[in-house]
């Protein structure tokens, strides 16, 4: 029996949804710790994309049980249309995907919460999806929150909901100057998603604890990334849930000492969305070369991703934070035809070096990145199963990167599809 955590261990996109789909080939169970549907993993099988947001990858294995923790914050629509979507293209969604009585819904005052906040911040905004999520997390630790449980309740959870408009309407007219909602409208429209729903809805946590003690493989997925981490990442610019290793405990209910590896997802260049600091961020034609090569837009929102040299900087954090057993290095092939690239190996802060990720925002911000000149390969890697034969240069780029941040690469992705990679690790 192995229990592996799957993390972003950047700014998130970096391809946690095929490593996920990859891995669960030997998985039986894979579990979804945090976030909403502001995630995006995508995954290709035989030439099909299949982009995912609140179910886990794994469902696109028809024997493995999917699991929504109690961790994530659910939008009722969003996770119908997943459900519609997959099974219109034959994917079995049924008793083998349940959601946690304890996830957290997403309303659509927070919706309007988090857009109207948005727009009043102006050129200070964070960059959200304004899909809801940040203020639903808002909700659930001011201990307000209406979860997935409260639907099979509905006089409670007209009562709980009656009471959070009272609060949530006079905001929006007040401050934001924005329409305000009707108990009655709102609660019709969720009692319609509770028929269809009802049947996902268990106690998930008791779900997993079982499985682990029934000695089967449990795969533990992580949305976003480590650098957009509630606590440990570039704060205020972060997701709103604990997005590193840690949250999988507090996010199913599972005890540390479960858990047997950590992986960590790491793009072999940088990229974030949105707002905030971003050291080797590119504004030239090689990081317009590299979102065109590599399709650098978002999976929810369709927004252009900034992009930018890998930083073992962060990646150091990264893996002190998360306690990384190995790294999943993907997109390599995007390197492909470039004469020379550059790892960032420290920073330079007012005439002095830095090597460890600043917690001070103003001194992030302000930090210039310090180099390390690699040479590039002109040979293709896209498809490439065996490290052997990738191009010599290609080989030196990533054992440099494993001794640069101390974590060995488990697997390197080298192309979309399902089966273009090389494993070096086996993570079960």
């Amino acid at each position: 029996m192995s229990v592996v955590v799957i993390v972003g261990a950047q700014w998130g996109d970096e391809g946690k949804g095929k490593i996920v789909d990859y891995l669960t080939r030997k998985a039986e169970v894979v579990a979804r710790y945090q976030g909403g549907h502001n995630a995006g993993h995508t995954v290709v099988i035989k030439d099909e994309k299949y982009v995912l947001h609140l179910i886990p990858s794994g469902i696109l294995h028809k024997n493995t049980l999917c699991l929504i923790g109690n961790g994530v914050v659910v939008e009722p629509a969003a996770l119908l249309d997943e459900i519609t979507g997959l099974k219109k293209r034959g994917v079995k969604v049924g008793s083998n995907l349940l959601i946690s009585k304890n996830a957290h819904l997403i309303m659509p005052y927070h919706i309007a919460l988090d857009q109207a906040s948005e727009r009043a911040k102006g050129k200070n905004n964070i960059g959200t999806t304004g899909r809801g999520i940040g203020p639903a997390y808002v909700d659930k630790m001011g201990r307000s929150g209406l979860r997935v449980g409260d639907l099979l309740t509905p006089d409670a959870f007209l009562e709980k909901l009656r009471a959070n408009l009272v609060y949530v309407n006079f905001l929006l007219k007040n401050l934001y100057k924005a329409p305000t909602f009707n108990a009655g409208k709102v609660f019709r429209e969720y009692m319609a998603y509770a028929k269809v729903l009802g049947k996902h809805i268990a106690d998930t946590d008791i779900i997993v604890n079982d499985a682990m003690a029934a000695k089967k493989n449990v795969l533990l997925e992580g949305a976003q990334g480590t650098l957009l981490d509630i606590d440990h990442g570039t704060y205020p610019f972060v997701t709103s849930s604990s997005a590193i290793a840690g949250g999988a405990c507090t996010g199913l209910g599972i005890g540390p000492t479960r858990i047997n590896k950590v992986l960590g997802i790491v793009k072999a260049y940088t990229t974030r969305v949105g707002s905030g600091p971003f050291p080797t961020e590119l504004h030239d034609k090689t990081g317009e070369l590299i979102r065109e090569k590599g399709g650098e837009f978002g999976s929810t929102t369709g927004r252009a991703r900034r992009c930018g040299w890998l930083d073992t900087v962060i990646l150091k954090h990264s893996c002190r934070i998360n306690g990384l057993s190995g790294i999943v290095l993907t997109k390599l092939d995007i390197l492909d035809g470039m004469d020379t690239l550059n790892i960032c190996t420290a920073y330079k802060y007012k005439g002095k070096i830095i090597k460890e990720m600043p917690k001070e925002l103003s001194i992030f911000e302000n930090c210039v990145p310090v180099y390390e000149k690699i040479r590039g390969w002109q040979e293709s890697t896209l498809g490439i199963t065996d490290f052997r034969k990738l191009p010599r240069n290609a080989q030196l780029y990533i054992k440099r990167i494993e001794k640069l941040i101390g974590v060995k690469a488990a697997i390197v992705s080298t192309g979309q599809k399902r089966d273009e990679l090389i494993l070096l690790q086996e993570p079960f």
